[in-house]
């Protein structure tokens, strides 16, 4: 499982706002096979208002949660280019090198996963 925790690019709110409706909407059917490609049965992403400023919390499941970034910085599919420019448009983050800071750690864990 990945997750990964994006702050928002300052100004950037509408335009993540946007993005969001339009891999829900007329770009659905790339983000599915984007999500067969990469092996993930989940995808999901929630927007986080902080005192700092709004961060998206991305979920990733599946067998190719754990390296889907670093396959989707060497793809040439046109879905993904676009989709990794999103991500540093929006996120400030550049997929082919490693997220500044340390990964998130799992401190607890309950039920049944």
């Amino acid at each position: 499982m990945g997750i990964i925790v994006a702050p928002i690019v300052e100004g950037k709110l509408e335009a993540w706002k946007a993005w969001a409706s339009e891999l829900k909407g007329p770009r659905q059917s790339e983000l599915n096979s984007y999500n067969q490609r990469y092996r993930l049965t989940r995808h999901d992403a929630w927007l986080a208002e902080t005192p700092m400023g709004p961060v998206v919390v991305v979920l990733q499941e599946g067998p190719g949660a754990d390296d889907v970034m670093a396959k989707l910085s060497s793809s040439t599919v046109p879905f993904d280019l676009w989709f990794a420019g999103k991500v540093k448009e929006i996120h400030g983050l550049d997929v082919s090198a490693p997220p500044p800071g340390p990964m998130p750690e799992l401190y607890l864990q309950s039920g049944s996963g």
